[in-house]
């Protein structure tokens, strides 16, 4: 009986059924497909996705094996992963910055976690494989040092600062710059200047994300980042409280009249459990889910209370390291993936 001769095009005729679930294009249009070998019945081949943090990548993995397996002859299939993250198509030319995409994580009021989820989110993007920055945009109340575990001043080359690197982060914060306890009573051109000289007096490096942590508010400084860099999409912070929802909505509002998309909401300590399974809803319930369906925007995590993200942040070790397979721990890691899957869609459409 005569063997049937399995051709790299043949199995690229397969990949074509095979759809990104979240782009909805199939594998070989989104060029997505690399370095195909075929030895015999053995087939190997790479599917390149569009962040490291894919949220689906099991899903592609699985339909991509299954539709190469039905090509007559075919015994058996090897899938390799890689990763490259799409520019966001948005001009960054004036602040000199090779950073593919800008995410800005802000909250109407204070006291809701945002800069705990800026942090971990940072974190689950590198521990994903990605090239990470992080800026702490808080002027006022830089918290990220802290949280990072990182003191002192960073190193400098020439005129421009070298951000210190933590669990594959570069950090950058005026916390780095200015004594411990010493107020920050800046105006608004101080403000500017200084987003400014954090944006291009820095050696940021080649990024696939830099996580901007804003102070909360809508106020100067979320209007000189926005001034100064091409931001690719904001998260919103908030409890499920009714008056953190007011402010959050005011947050939402803002970048809406900065052309800014808002990728989605992350409702903070939602709840509370037990030792014995009981849910305390201590800020109430339901909000973020209220205030994601008020603007049409996806809810993209809720995050309960948990006594270890408040030690993580006290101790510079953040939660999606200290217990990873925490609920708080993986809500984050699971609101980075769809974080960065929105920004590939978004990254698609531009090109496309």
């Amino acid at each position: 009986m005569k063997h049937q001769i399995v051709t790299t095009d043949a199995v690229l005729s397969a990949l074509r059924n095979v759809q990104e679930p979240e782009l909805h294009k199939d594998l070989v249009s989104l060029n997505m497909v690399k370095d195909i070998r075929v030895d015999g019945g053995n087939i190997q081949f790479t599917i390149v996705l569009t962040t490291p943090a894919c949220p689906l990548k099991h899903q592609i993995e699985s339909e991509a094996k299954a539709a190469v397996l039905s090509i007559p002859g075919v015994s058996t299939v090897n899938v390799n992963f890689d990763a490259n993250v799409r520019n966001d198509g948005k001009q960054r030319e004036l602040m000199r910055l090779p950073v593919k995409n800008v995410i800005a994580i802000a909250s109407g009021k204070g006291g809701v976690g945002k800069s705990t989820i800026a942090t971990n989110l940072a974190v689950s993007l590198s521990k994903s494989g990605a090239a990470v920055g992080l800026l702490d945009a808080d002027i006022y109340g830089p918290n990220i040092p802290t949280m990072m575990g990182v003191t002192g001043l960073p190193a400098q080359s020439g005129e421009k600062f070298i951000p210190p690197e933590v669990y594959g982060v570069r950090i950058m914060s005026i916390g780095f710059l200015v004594k411990p306890g010493q107020p920050l009573i800046w105006r608004g051109p101080m403000l500017h200047s200084a987003i400014k000289q954090f944006l291009s007096d820095v050696e940021w490096g080649e990024l696939d994300y830099l996580v901007v942590d804003l102070p909360p508010g809508t106020g100067d400084v979320s209007l000189s980042l926005a001034q100064s860099i091409a931001i690719s999409g904001a998260v919103i912070v908030t409890l499920p409280q009714a008056v953190s929802l007011e402010d959050a909505a005011r947050g939402i509002e803002m970048f809406k009249t900065l052309n800014v998309p808002v990728v989605g909401v992350i409702e903070n300590m939602s709840y509370l459990e037990l030792p014995d399974g009981t849910r305390v809803d201590v800020f109430g319930s339901g909000g973020g889910q209220k205030l994601a369906a008020r603007y049409e925007v996806p809810l993209i995590a809720s995050i309960p209370m948990d006594p270890d993200v408040r030690i993580g942040g006290d101790t510079g070790e953040p939660i999606v390291l200290r217990k990873p397979d925490s609920a708080a721990s993986k809500g984050i890691q699971k609101a980075a993936g769809q974080i960065a899957a929105a920004l590939s869609l978004q990254a698609i459409s531009v090109i496309s």
